[in-house]
């Protein structure tokens, strides 16, 4: 799993094996085995707590579930490579072209296509699109809650160090989802998104299990 550079990286270990929990217990019939996970709230695929841009924003725990389920559509944006920025112009293209409409309240999800080209190489976590700030605020004024991509952030952050589209973020009080994968599968479909976060308290953001549930 790649973890973006300023967050924690992931340990995973034993906590007790079946073995050692039968001899702490006396059973001789049965053991619990349990590990324990050292990990960021940004880790894998997440979503971000508006407090993680926005000093005054909520926290993870204190978000309305509706930003993280409910009804979505993804958004075809691959022509745009590094070091292009989404713009809204293209938005509009891959809206025109996918037959679909964007609704109040609705989740967006952007296939640029980058985790299917890049992920495990050295430039998965360098060189990818992002949306810029006119990108983002288009969206937020569509009325979207909730701002997908198959890559590890929604910015182009190498070279975005005023971070716009995460500010666009924090001004609509609106989340973002990080590194989804598969997004290929729903290009130009209107579908039921689920990613609920963990009620981390004062959370900045949470790893999420995202799942698409379609008519067909």
């Amino acid at each position: 799993m790649s973890c973006f550079p300023m967050h924690q990286k992931t340990f995973i270990v034993t906590n007790m094996t079946h073995e050692e929990n039968m001899r702490a217990t006396g059973s001789k019939t049965l053991g619990f085995s349990a590990r324990n996970l050292l990990i960021s709230e940004h880790c894998g695929t997440h979503s971000d707590g508006v407090w993680e841009y926005k000093s005054t924003g909520p926290t993870i725990d204190e978000m309305p579930l509706s930003y993280f389920w409910g009804s979505a559509v993804c958004l075809d944006v691959s022509v745009v490579r590094y070091p292009d920025y989404i713009t809204p112009d293209v938005l509009r293209r891959a809206l025109a072209g996918s037959g679909q409409e964007i609704r109040r309240g609705d989740i967006v999800l952007l296939h640029t296509g980058h985790h299917k080209r890049c992920f495990g190489t050295d430039s998965f976590q360098t060189n990818y699109t992002g949306l810029n700030a006119a990108a983002a605020e288009w969206l937020a004024e569509q009325g979207v809650v909730n701002i997908g991509v198959d890559a590890p952030a929604i910015d182009l952050t190498p070279d975005d160090t005023e971070f716009s589209a995460h500010f666009i973020c924090g001004k609509y009080n609106i989340s973002n989802t990080e590194n989804l994968v598969n997004l290929d599968s729903l290009i130009d479909k209107r579908f039921l998104y689920v990613g609920l976060p963990l009620k981390i308290r004062a959370g900045s953001g949470s790893p999420i299990r995202a799942i698409a549930l379609l008519d067909e």
